[in-house]
């Protein structure tokens, strides 16, 4: 098979079971109340299925690295949107709006024009030392200036996460082609012992900042963390590993384009959210089964002294 074609149907798996993933995650965050310690959620068998899920997806993800660029590997995460909305829907007991069908269907189609302009060659050149060690002072950096107390924390731990999964997977890009071209130099070097640490540590920050950036609904938080993820990785790959865009000028402007499209997306996605976590709000389309409201994709319980709306009882189920 191709190399990029085998590149795109590794991407493909592991977008379905990031998507798994996210909606797993959601479900547990709705159920979990603020302040609950990372020792007590290591304890559920919720969190470790989200975590198994997450691990099978990193683990194609890391597959489809040795085979395609960031340029074509990241923006295939897109289609975690495709499954997780009308999953997560699904699992809390109501059909997909409007609103979500469009602002899914604009980030796939920004996505997917960012897509067209990514270049296919294999990867072949890797992060020097001090280059991985400057990635990953900056992502810190900005990881930190993200995650501070202020409005709209869901999106802002959203991007968070999304920027630092980015930078691990192109992280483990250096990695994986260390591994399979020898001539690279030894595999047990200080070079990549420091890449290795550092994609252990975004890896798992990423996990724990989707899961915060969750706590208030699936919909925007997920696009976010979609379209900041391939951002993130294509500005290492073009700056640092020598990737190029496809077609010159012309590519620039479908970049320009889709990148358009995608941040629309995102806007539609955050006032669908808005919406359905307003009970004043009539809800779009036909009324779920069970009239209980609920948010976006799946609503987290409150205390019983907020008058507000509990999520819907249903059975059922983040990235890179």
């Amino acid at each position: 098979m191709n190399a990029t074609l085998l590149a795109v149907a590794l991407s493909l798996v592991s977008a379905g079971a990031y998507a798994a993933a996210a909606v797993a995650q959601s479900r547990l965050a709705g159920r979990t109340e603020p302040g609950t310690g990372v020792l007590r959620m290591l304890g559920r068998g919720a969190w470790w299925s989200a975590v198994g899920l997450n691990a099978a997806g990193a683990l194609l993800h890391v597959a489809a690295l040795n085979y395609g660029p960031l340029t074509l590997v990241q923006p295939l995460g897109a289609l975690t949107l495709v499954v997780a909305v009308p999953l997560g829907a699904r699992a809390a007991g109501r059909r997909v709006g409007r609103t979500e069908w469009r602002g899914t269907a604009l980030t796939l189609l920004g996505l997917g024009a960012l897509l067209l302009t990514a270049g296919g060659s294999a990867p072949h050149e890797t992060l020097t030392l001090p280059e991985a060690l400057g990635v990953g002072a900056a992502t810190m950096a900005v990881v930190a200036g993200l995650s501070r107390p202020g409005a709209r924390p869901g999106l802002r731990h959203a991007a968070a996460s999304g920027i630092t999964s980015g930078v691990a997977s192109a992280l483990t890009q250096t990695l994986t082609v260390a591994v399979t071209d020898h001539s690279g130099g030894p595999l047990l070097s200080w070079r990549l012992l420091t890449v290795a640490l550092l994609v252990s540590a975004f890896a798992m920050g990423g996990l724990l900042l989707s899961q915060t950036a969750y706590r208030g609904g699936l919909g925007a938080p997920l696009a976010v963390v979609t379209l900041a993820n391939p951002v993130a990785a294509a500005a290492i790959g073009l700056a640092l590993l020598g990737e190029r865009l496809q077609g010159g000028p012309v590519s620039l402007v479908l970049a320009l384009l889709g990148t358009t499209a995608a941040v629309r997306g995102v806007t539609l996605l955050s006032r669908a959210q808005a919406r359905n976590a307003d009970p004043g709000e009539a809800p779009e389309g036909p009324a779920p089964v069970d009239p209980v409201p609920s948010r976006v994709v799946i609503g987290s319980p409150r205390p019983a002294a907020v008058p507000e709306p509990v999520a819907v009882r249903a059975g059922g189920v983040p990235h890179p």
